[in-house]
């Protein structure tokens, strides 16, 4: 017969506490082998081996039902492992997209309304930043299929492992199309657009347009698009 271990045994050869060998054991983890006469739990060379992946998965942040499903083999440990490694990438772009607002924060000595902005921009998810940013386009743009290629242009769309300065800029642009002032700047700069270029009108118009100046934010925001977005610098040319 295998040789057996009583439980403070057993917690010396994984480096548990007997408190936390006694916990998994209780839920069944790793079960007891064998009792002794007197019904103390002893243990077999298997369950160290079970007891440390226990301690492994429990490490990487797996929850209790999942690692005894693995135990059991009802879910495979390469699925748990890759479907774990998805969720460790998300909470690190999240942390990362925080770490940007705190150091735009400490730089530029936000107000406190400002840090709620951010704040409630680090939270977004995925989906809800690219909505974002469509919602401003489509604010400022409309849906007139004549600026549909412009919109697909100046979409912001994070890579999957953003740089600090990429995650930064996305910040500032986020915050930049959530002013109204300059959704209105820009939706006066669409207006003028679409007189001179796409649909020319009277010269009288054309004049205006002439002279209203750009809305030196307009700027900011391709700059930092083509930083978020990868790209080469991008400036007005008009």
């Amino acid at each position: 017969m295998d040789e057996l271990f009583p439980i403070g045994e057993l917690a010396r050869r994984t480096g548990l506490t007997v408190k936390a060998v006694r916990y998994y054991s209780d839920r069944g983890l790793v079960p007891p082998t064998d009792r002794s006469p007197a019904g103390y739990r002893r243990y077999d060379l298997a369950a160290v081996a079970r007891l440390e992946l226990v301690r492994s998965l429990r490490e990487l942040g797996l929850d209790l039902g999942t690692i005894r499903q693995v135990l059991d083999q009802e879910l495979a440990l390469s699925d748990v492992a890759a479907a774990h490694a998805e969720a460790l990438a998300v909470q690190i772009r999240t942390l990362r997209l925080r770490r940007a607002i705190l150091t735009a924060v400490a730089e530029r000595g936000s107000t406190p309304e400002e840090l709620n902005l951010m704040h409630r921009l680090a939270r977004l998810s995925e989906t809800e930043r690219s909505q974002l940013v469509d919602d401003f386009l489509m604010s400022v743009f409309g849906s007139d299929p004549v600026f549909a290629g412009i919109r697909q242009t100046l979409t912001a769309e994070l890579p999957d492992h953003p740089s600090a300065e990429q995650l930064e800029a996305w910040v500032e642009l986020a915050e930049l199309a959530q002013q109204e002032s300059f959704r209105s700047s820009v939706r006066l700069m669409a207006a003028d657009y679409a007189v001179v270029v796409v649909r020319p009108g009277t010269l009288r118009e054309r004049f205006a347009q002439l002279q209203r100046p750009v809305d030196p934010r307009w700027d900011r925001y391709l700059e930092l698009l083509a930083v978020v977005n990868g790209w080469a610098a991008l400036r007005h040319t008009g």
